[in-house]
C-alpha cells in the first residue's frame, strides 16, 4: 500500500510524505526539524525510519530543514548537483555517505521507489518535481511551476495521485500588497502557477484519467484554500467533471498535515 500526505504546503514551508512498505521518504523539507518531526509522529511515521529526503530545489522553504533531519536521523539527502551547490551552506554539515546525488530524467532507485526527477520552470539552480513508481501506481509532485508545457503535462499524465500547484489568484496578487517586482516575479515563467492554469492542468489532466488531485503551495497572502478550490471546481464543471463524484480533489494545507491518500 502506498501512503501520500502533505505534512506542509505553501510559501511559508513545505513538505510531502510517501511511503511504499517499509520505505518512507521525505520530499522536501522546508520547516524546522522539529516541525517535520512532529508532523511525521501526527501521521503514525517515525522519523527515524525515513529512508530518504529529496530535495527539488534550494529555496528555504524547501530545504530549511533537511540538514538537521538528516543529522539527528542520519538520513540520506538527494538533490542534483546544482542544487546541492546552492543549498550546502544553508544546510550544515551532512555525512559524506548521506549527500546523494540524482539526474534530471534519469531515473533512481531507492528501496521500493523508483523516482525520475524532471525540470520544472522556476527561479532556482536547477529545480526538479517528481514522477515516483511504486506497486504499479504513479504518483507526480509539481509545485513552484511558473508556467505549464507539454512536456510538463506529459510528466503528469497517467498519475494516480497529483499535487500540483495552485499558488495565487492573479487579481489578488495584482491589487495586493506585494512590491511590483515580486509580483512581477511570481507572473514570470519561472515563477508559480496561478488558480486558473492549476484548474486547466487539473481539468485536462482528469479527462486523461487522474482520479486523485491535490492543490498545493498556496500563497497566504494572494489565495485562499476556498478560491483555489472553487477555481478548479469551475474548470471541472466546464468539462462536466464533478469533484467529489468523478474525481477527488483537496487542497494542502499550510500548517497542519493533510488528510493522509491510501492506494491499495
Amino acid at each position: 500500500m502506498i501512503k501520500f500526505c502533505s505534512l506542509f504546503s505553501g510559501s511559508s514551508g513545505n513538505s510531502i510524505f510517501v511511503g511504499c512498505g517499509k520505505t518512507k521518504i521525505l520530499i522536501d523539507a522546508g520547516l524546522s526539524g522539529i516541525k517535520i518531526i512532529k508532523a511525521l509522529e501526527s501521521v503514525d511515521e517515525n522519523p527515524g525510519d525515513l529512508s530518504a529526503i529529496l530535495v527539488s530545489h534550494e529555496h528555504i522553504d524547501h530545504a530549511r530543514g533537511a540538514g538537521i533531519l538528516s543529522r539527528k536521523f542520519n538520513i540520506p539527502i538527494y538533490a542534483n548537483e546544482e542544487t546541492w551547490s546552492s543549498m550546502e551552506s544553508m544546510l550544515g554539515p551532512v555525512k559524506p555517505e548521506n549527500i546523494k546525488y540524482f539526474n534530471i530524467d534519469i531515473e533512481i532507485g531507492i528501496d521500493d521507489f523508483c523516482i525520475c526527477p524532471f525540470s520544472i520552470p522556476h527561479d532556482a539552480a536547477n529545480p526538479a518535481g517528481f514522477n515516483m513508481y511504486a506497486e504499479n501506481r504513479k504518483i507526480t509532485i509539481a509545485t513552484d511551476i511558473g508556467h505549464m508545457n507539454k512536456k510538463l503535462l506529459d510528466r503528469m499524465e497517467k498519475s494516480d495521485i497529483l499535487l500540483i500547484e495552485s499558488n495565487h489568484d492573479v487579481e489578488m496578487l495584482r491589487i495586493g500588497p506585494y512590491p511590483w517586482s515580486l509580483k512581477q516575479r511570481i507572473l514570470s515563467q519561472t515563477g508559480h502557477l496561478s488558480n486558473d492554469m492549476a484548474g486547466k492542468v487539473v481539468a485536462y489532466l482528469a479527462e486523461k484519467g487522474t482520479r486523485f488531485f491535490m492543490l498545493g503551495h498556496l500563497s497566504r497572502e494572494n489565495n485562499f484554500p476556498e478560491l483555489a478550490y472553487k477555481t478548479v471546481c469551475n474548470e471541472l464543471e466546464s468539462k462536466k467533471i464533478k469533484a467529489g463524484k468523478d474525481i477527488s480533489l483537496e487542497v494542502a494545507l499550510r500548517d497542519c498535515t493533510s488528510s493522509a491518500l491510501k492506494l491499495a
